[in-house]
């Protein structure tokens, strides 16, 4: 499946541009489209897994440099996600639909590789909280939102792109910051002070600028910690090593010390996690859109590819059962395109309270519901290929290894079906914008309307008790895609999506639907190659 446009020939994903923004921004992702779907992208995007990055720890001539090599196809693919303005180009854009498009953007070109969209996603995400304090914001948001790649160890001053990083966790505590030991010790100028700790997993090595957690005095505070100081020297810290990971293997993930390391304070001191937390938030819906993209590419490739096997005596989508199991693959990929664009398009609205709202509750139901889809579906997705797809040329053991990625980083699953009852709990406005969005499509279908009646009960239950959180969080996340498809798709997709997901019975296979339109579910997903 190569030479096809990712855009156009995803329904779900080219209609809610449409519906969120217009002809004009779809039109906008026309070349990324094509590109996305080349050989010469599936080609390195496989290259650049096979050939993973490799931590050079000291140069020829014995000094310590702390740099990281990567294939050449690892480049191409970085080059282009940040020509395509898909790192923090959006913040600058003075665009009404900035954050949509490169949503939609990034949700196609994830679909090459997805690896490098890691230090992408933190580029992007560094933004909101640098703003935080103007200074810092004037002197990093122009080169992060440059759309030049300029790979490199050097003075951000002198480079025509930059981009970020994030150090979070520690050994002992993982998600748990508040638990952080490294240290901030002023250093007597103002708003400077030194590390003396450690960074267990540090996203994007390389990158030229990182925002990172320590203890201040005044507590936990969040820094900006530069690759390359004012003067051109080299930030003193060392890359100890690089992880070896399940998936995600084309991108760097390290771990870091520390011991006089340079920062500057970025908000005020004890206040780490409230400055950071938009940065948590805008790598939270990157998680979900590059979840949603691994459902569409695996469904690609499960759906054109029975499209155009025969066995048993015919085309294998013309099979019942085969026809059932890829119309449940999509039904589950377009709700989670669906859900994504939404809350992209909060972004774009964040003036707005009801937005705001709803990206507040939104963005944990969604990581925390759609991340965990994901691994499910791509192996079914592997399945409809049979043994075919269980070999690495194929594209969907990397796909399968990069499924679970998303539900682990930026908060488990446990942490932000949590974060739903905090919301809940704290901000009692959130319950409203959900209600409200769930609401717009009462009357249209009866499973919905029960399920949201059953899932405000349940509410009412259980109300603060953390072992349902994962269940109320199920829910409430179900009920949201289902009223995004009763709206906005067709009537063969929504209601065969509320039949399945939202009516009593639910199973968790794919492939158990009952009646329905399924065969135009399927022709509805399956690319087209002119």
């Amino acid at each position: 499946m190569v030479g096809h446009d990712v855009v156009s020939c995803d329904a779900a994903l080219s209609e809610g541009v449409l519906r969120h923004g217009g002809e004009d921004v779809l039109a906008s992702l026309v070349d990324l489209g094509r590109e996305a779907g080349s050989e010469e992208a599936r080609e390195h995007g496989l290259a650049a897994n096979e050939h993973p990055p490799r931590l050079v720890s000291y140069d020829r001539h014995g000094h310590r440099v702390d740099e990281v090599a990567f294939h050449p196809s690892w480049h191409w693919l970085m080059d282009r996600a940040v020509q395509h303005g898909l790192q923090a180009a959006p913040w600058v854009a003075g665009d009404d639909h900035a954050h949509l498009r490169r949503a939609a953007g990034f949700l196609a070109w994830s679909q090459t590789e997805p690896g490098h969209g890691c230090p992408i996603s933190m580029t992007y995400a560094a933004v909101p909280a640098l703003r935080v304090d103007e200074a810092i914001a004037a002197e990093w948001v122009p080169g992060l939102a440059a759309t030049s790649y300029d790979f490199g160890v050097r003075d951000p001053r002198s480079k025509r792109g930059l981009l970020a990083g994030m150090g979070m966790t520690e050994k002992q505590g993982g998600s748990d910051v508040r638990t952080n030991v490294t240290q901030a010790v002023p250093t007597g100028e103002d708003g400077l002070y030194t590390l003396h700790g450690h960074k267990w997993f540090t996203s994007a090595p390389m990158n030229d600028v990182f925002l990172v957690l320590a203890q201040a005095p005044g507590g936990l505070t969040c820094f900006v910690m530069p690759r390359v100081l004012p003067d051109g020297t080299r930030n003193a810290f060392d890359v100890v090593r690089l992880k070896d990971k399940l998936g995600n293997r084309s991108n760097a993930s390290g771990e870091l010390e520390f011991d006089g390391t340079l920062v500057r304070r970025l908000g005020d001191e004890g206040r780490g996690v409230r400055t950071i937390i938009e940065m948590v938030a805008a790598t939270r819906l990157d998680c979900v859109i590059g979840s949603a993209a691994l459902m569409r590419h695996a469904l690609a490739e499960a759906s054109w590819h029975v499209a155009h096997r025969s066995a048993f005596g015919g085309v294998l989508a013309d099979k019942p059962l085969m026809r059932n199991v890829v119309a449940d693959l999509a039904l589950e990929s377009e709700a989670a395109t669906a859900l994504a664009l939404r809350l992209a398009t909060a972004v774009d609205r964040t003036d707005d309270p009801h937005e705001a709202a709803l990206r507040r509750i939104a963005l944990p139901l969604a990581k925390f519901w759609v991340c965990k889809r994901t691994p499910a579906m791509v192996a079914e997705s592997l399945e409809c290929l049979g043994g075919n797809g269980y070999v690495e040329e194929s594209g969907l053991p990397l796909m399968y290894r990069e499924a679970p990625l998303n539900s682990v980083w930026e908060g488990s699953g446990n942490v932000n079906a949590l974060d739903v009852l905090r919301a809940l709990g704290r901000e009692p406005e959130t319950l409203g914008a959900w209600m409200t969005e769930v609401g717009a499509a009462r009357g249209a279908n009866a499973h919905l309307d029960r399920a949201v009646d059953e899932t405000l009960v349940l509410l009412g239950e259980s109300g603060a008790v953390e072992g349902s959180a994962r269940l109320l969080a199920g829910r409430m996340a179900t009920c949201l895609q289902g009223s995004l498809l009763v709206r906005f798709a067709p009537a063969e997709v929504s209601d065969l999506f509320c039949a399945s997901r939202l009516a009593a019975g639910h199973h968790g296979t794919f492939g158990m639907l009952t009646g329905g339109d399924q065969a135009y579910v399927v022709e509805r997903a399956t690319p087209v190659i002119d």
